[in-house]
């Protein structure tokens, strides 16, 4: 039997190290990008980027844009997680990928399906990291409420631009997360803007029953005006994903402060139905699933109806897959822990939007 030379004895060794490393990377990938990610500061210690002035139109994305045939109300989105993170725990305004992933992906999916309800406008804000929704440590949660604040001055701002007229509020995943608040804290308690507010919706985050006022419930159906949907979504069969969903998940406390969820009991509106019920709403229901991904603001996209069976079981929307190559989640590691590059319920949106905004009409004076 021949003996191996040294030169061999090294390739080989060179080579087992080689594919230990690479299955090392396959194993605790996403640990290592997860910490690259990190700050490594505590938030105590961390200066955050400089404020915006909501007086300037530069400070939003979207600002009183209106859609061909926009309806009466004035709608006020807030966007999801954009920015990865990196060294900072709080975006800055600007970053140049993190605002092309918000044009590109975020308003085309989850502000359009509101573009005709009227005039659509969309602040930038010191979002929180997407490490904050990686993480449960107390410096993530500081970041996430510190993004507060400007949701709050942003609508402040944009509510003295519109002081009368139908309003809508609209927040997906983080934005719905920060809306969540603003309902408990600013509009619940102001008569004015309460009697104003036709529906919030809240897509894909978790809120607790007990967190909504109760002059401002969860939807009961589609007869209901000053309501609030929202719906945490997982795909039908995914139970892994259902039960780490809930055990992660983190609401506002009345310090608005992020505290777990426990046993608390989640909000699930079912958008195809409009209503809180636990009935399963066939696909022949759903009315347009759709990727408007990379569309023009205004542009509406193809719906695919009659894909998506859905029904609200326990606390979460549960969801069937669409068979369609449109409907895939793409992109990088971080692109894929964002909200969905697609919106099941785009076109179920548009019509409970323009059904209640008509309900609002008919119960509201002049």
């Amino acid at each position: 039997m021949r003996r191996m030379t040294a030169r061999q004895w090294i390739g080989w060794i060179g080579l087992a190290l080689i594919l230990l490393l690479a299955a090392a990377v396959a194993v605790w990938r996403g640990d290592i990008l997860r910490a690259a990610l990190d700050p490594q500061v505590p938030f105590q210690t961390y200066r955050p980027p400089p404020a915006l002035n909501y007086a300037d139109p530069k400070a939003w994305a979207l600002l009183d844009a209106r859609a061909p045939g926009a309806g009466p109300a004035d709608v006020f989105f807030v966007h999801s997680t954009t920015f990865d993170g990196g060294s900072e725990w709080n975006g800055p305004i600007g970053d140049d990928k993190s605002d092309a992933y918000l044009r590109r992906v975020v308003l085309p999916n989850y502000a359009g399906p509101f573009a005709r309800a009227g005039a659509v406008s969309a602040p930038r804000y010191r979002q929180a990291s997407l490490y904050t929704r990686l993480t449960l440590r107390d410096d993530a949660r500081e970041a996430r409420a510190f993004a507060y604040g400007d949701i709050l001055a942003a609508f402040d701002a944009w509510l003295a631009r519109h002081p009368q007229g139908p309003i809508v509020l609209a927040g997906v995943e983080q934005g719905a997360e920060l809306l969540d608040r603003l309902i408990r804290e600013r509009i619940a308690p102001d008569k004015a803007v309460r009697d104003r507010l036709v529906v919030a919706y809240l897509m894909d985050t978790i809120v607790a029953v007990e967190n909504l006022p109760a002059r401002i419930p969860a939807c009961g159906d589609r007869h209901q005006t000053q309501c609030v949907v929202a719906w945490a979504q997982v795909g039908e069969n995914d139970e892994a994903p259902a039960r780490r969903r809930l055990r992660r998940a983190v609401v506002w406390d009345e310090r608005g402060h992020l505290v777990d969820l426990n046993r608390g009991q989640p909000v699930c509106v079912n958008p195809v139905l409009g209503g809180t019920g636990e009935a399963v709403a066939p696909a022949r229901l759903s009315r347009g699933a759709t990727n408007a991904t990379g569309l023009e603001w205004g542009a509406r996209p193809a719906l695919i109806t009659r894909e998506v069976r859905t029904q609200c079981r326990e606390g979460l929307l549960r969801h069937s897959w669409p068979n369609l190559d449109s409907i895939r989640a793409g992109g990088s590691w971080a692109d894929q822990r964002k909200a969905r590059p697609y919106n099941l319920f785009y076109g179920d949106l548009e019509a409970d939007v323009a059904e209640r905004l008509a309900l609002y009409a008919t119960r509201t004076p002049g």
